[in-house]
């Protein structure tokens, strides 16, 4: 069995078509038929059934072409190793990001771009739920996230340890007071993110407390959006304890001392667990976890 057969057969199976995998190979259809043969003997059964439309794949077939896709992903991985051990600090680096406050990662990143000129990053922003399926793929190297959830097939590592909290403006008619109930949140109106897990948290809370859900007045990805929110419009929020601390002082925002309205946010990273990990990655997380990649980023400005 040649890997090249085995190429040009997951080529063939997405095509659906000699002709057009062919073309796409620049190969004869004689030839490619031939190496489809090749392959079926040396595997002892038929992997391709001919249509009147071109090739369907065959019980057999379907299993091997997971297989050859897992392969492809082993290869690639054997391939970028290669090239970043002959590189050095080079590269391109595919990070997963969950939230996109996260000053942390950003200034880690900088020290990183700083110290390989040759290094290339791209940034995803998404939730875990879509990202994770990306890093099994092979189409992310790692994810900087909350890791509160196990998922198959992955690696977590923690950073560090945080929890959400309630924020408000210094303003705010409940931001004088020293100890607050769930019920004393029940008729405020809220400025929430896109993240699911925060908001059902939320809910559970305010519905096993025998309130009403509560009322969202502002929905947005965009910290941006969400600070202003708070900062201006008498709107409640959910945060990290350590963002908070961050834009405390040029929005003028304080943490509301709610009683049973905190929970953990313990961040981590995320990768495969049979993966390749390319030095850059592994760099970058020497990095968050030294702490050693202050100062990096400006302070948030209220303008």
């Amino acid at each position: 069995m040649e890997i090249r057969d085995l190429e040009y057969f997951a080529v063939v199976a997405e095509h659906g078509n000699v002709t057009r995998a062919s073309e796409a190979l620049d190969l004869s259809p004689p030839a490619l038929s031939k190496s489809l043969r090749r392959l079926e003997k040396s595997i002892g059964t038929e992997l391709v059934e001919r249509t009147p439309k071109g090739v369907k794949l065959t019980a057999a077939g379907t299993a091997l072409l997971s297989q050859v896709r897992r392969l492809r992903l082993t290869l690639d991985d054997v391939t970028r190793e290669a090239a970043d051990l002959g590189l050095g600090q080079a590269g391109h680096l595919r990070i997963g990001l969950s939230q996109i406050d996260d000053e942390e990662l950003l200034a880690a990143c900088a020290v990183l771009l700083r110290d390989a000129p040759k290094l290339s990053l791209e940034i995803t922003v998404s939730t875990n739920l879509l990202m994770v399926p990306r890093l099994c793929q092979g189409e992310l190297d790692i994810i900087v996230a909350v890791i509160a959830t196990p998922y198959d097939g992955t690696v977590q590592e923690r950073l560090f340890d945080d929890e959400f909290v309630v924020c408000a403006s210094a303003g705010h008619r409940l931001a004088r007071r020293k100890r607050l109930t769930v019920a004393d949140l029940s008729q405020e109106r809220w400025a929430l993110g896109s993240q699911v897990a925060p908001r059902e948290v939320l809910y559970r809370i305010f519905r096993d407390s025998g309130l009403p859900q509560p009322r969202i007045a502002v929905e947005s990805r965009s910290i941006r959006v969400r600070l202003h929110a708070w900062a201006y419009a008498d709107l409640l929020g959910i945060t990290s304890k350590r963002f908070l601390r961050r834009v405390s002082a040029p929005f003028r925002l304080v943490r509301l001392p709610v009683k049973g309205l905190t929970w953990p946010r313990p961040v981590g990273v995320i990768y495969r667990k049979d993966g390749y990990l390319p030095p850059a990655a592994r760099r970058l997380l020497d990095l968050l976890k030294s702490g050693n990649h202050r100062p990096a980023i400006p302070k948030w400005q209220s303008s």
